[in-house]
Formats: C-alpha cells, structure tokens, sequence
C-alpha cells in the first residue's frame, strides 16, 4: 500500500515536471493524459517494480504493452530517476542496465543501446540534468556526466564529462565555455558548436601560414582568387561561431 502511494506520489511529480518544461503543455492535467512519453515512465515504474520483484514474465508483458501504447520501448530492468521527460517519445530505446538521473530530456528515436552481448553492464548511466536530441545514439557501459547536451543524430560511444556537448558521428565533446546551464530544462538543440567548421578553420589558418611562409621563402605568389576564397570561408565560419557565443581557443 505505501509502496504504491510513493509511486502515484512519484508519477504526479513527474507531471509536474513536464508541465513544467514543456513550452506547449498547458496543465499537469494535460501531461497526465496526453502525453506518451509520461505514460510510457509510469507504466515502466510499474514494469520496474514486478523486475525487481523477479517477476520478469509480468514486467515484460507490461513493457511490451507500453511500447504498443506508446513506441517507447523501456527494458524493465533499467532504473529511471525523477522527472524523465520523453518528449514526442516515438522511437525511443532504453536497454536493460541503463540509468538515467534526475529531470533528463529525451527526445524522439533516441537509443540508449549496448554494443555487444557481454553479460553485466552494457548500457550507458546518464547523470543528472541531460538533454539527449533526436536521433542520438548512446552506446555502451559508460557515464554521460551531469548537465551535458548530445547533439541531434549523434554517436556516442565514449564517456562524456560533465556540463559537454557532444556532437557529430562519433560523437565529439565540445566544451561551451564556462557558462554552467541546465541544458534539459533549456532544451536548446540548434545553438551547439559545428567540430567539423572548426576543423576546417584550424586547416584553413594553417594553409593560410604556410602559404605566406612559401611567398616569404621562396617568392611564390599563391593565387589571389582561391586566397580571397579560403579568408571569406574562414571569416564566415569565425563570424558564425562569435554570434553563437563560442570561440574555438585552439586558434
């Protein structure tokens, strides 16, 4: 009986929470209905339950119900904190051992997957405050760091430190300077650094180096066409990276 007042108690709050984050949910009330995402993390509480009660037959079929109902599939065996929003939610994959903290964001055709068939632990631990974007992919038995960002349709297979994004195929941390966010709750999935601009303005500056060391050392005149070429590129991707807040150091 207490048992199933503390996860009524548990589920209301994690209405709450939506209502809370979620720019177009107008009540709690609504969440609690209308949403698939929040009716996928109740029925997995109740999946959860009967798992770690052994009663694994019982927990899977309440998982496979929900993954009807919903199109999130949950492994009754992973462990969820408060405050999950599984925003949109079709798609989504959370496999057996995987932890996921405290008010995390996913978003749709998100995996949180394993890379093998080793027994143990084999699904990632996510921390507390994460925002995961649409069609990321996180897999493998490592932690993703509190207040960390994954990028839209990133793969991450390497653990992240804390308050990063990662972006990009493999995923690629990009530090966001010293400002400390709460990125699930800014839910902000378009203003992250480009790592692949960055490389190619790092290229770009050094080719620029050694182009004057050649017209220095040798008196060779590089073509001014592809020079004014490569400065444009180069001032554009810098120009872009200032209005986003973020400035490369390495250059």
């Amino acid at each position: 009986m207490i048992g199933g007042l503390i996860m009524i108690n548990q589920m209301l709050e994690d209405a709450k929470s939506i209502s809370e984050r979620d720019p177009a949910a107008k009540n709690t009330f609504e969440v609690a209905l209308l949403y698939p995402g929040f009716h996928a993390v109740c029925l997995h509480r109740l999946a959860h339950w009967f798992y770690k009660n052994e009663m694994f037959f019982i927990a899977r079929l309440i998982s496979q119900f929900s993954r009807f109902l919903t199109g999130v599939e949950i492994h009754p065996g992973a462990v969820i904190g408060n405050g999950l929003f599984i925003d949109h939610g079709m798609g989504v994959v959370i496999g057996e051992t995987a932890e996921i903290g405290d008010n995390c964001t996913i978003y749709h055709n998100v995996t949180l997957g394993g890379t093998g068939k080793h027994q143990g632990k084999r699904h990632p631990t996510i921390g507390n405050n994460v925002l995961i974007s649409s069609g990321a992919k996180i897999l493998g038995p490592f932690k993703v760091g509190d207040n960390s960002r994954i990028g839209a349709n990133a793969v991450v297979l390497n653990e992240v430190h804390p308050d990063s994004t990662v972006v990009g195929v493999p995923g690629r941390a990009v530090r966001i300077g010293d400002k400390k966010v709460v990125p699930s709750i800014d839910l902000d999935q378009v203003h992250i650094p480009d790592p692949v601009a960055q490389e190619l303005r790092k290229m770009l500056y050094r080719i620029d180096n050694l182009e004057k060391l050649v017209t220095k050392e040798h008196g060779i005149e590089m073509d001014e066409k592809i020079k004014k070429m490569a400065k444009d590129i180069f001032e554009e991707n810098y120009k872009m990276d200032i209005e986003e807040g973020e400035r490369d150091e390495n250059l």
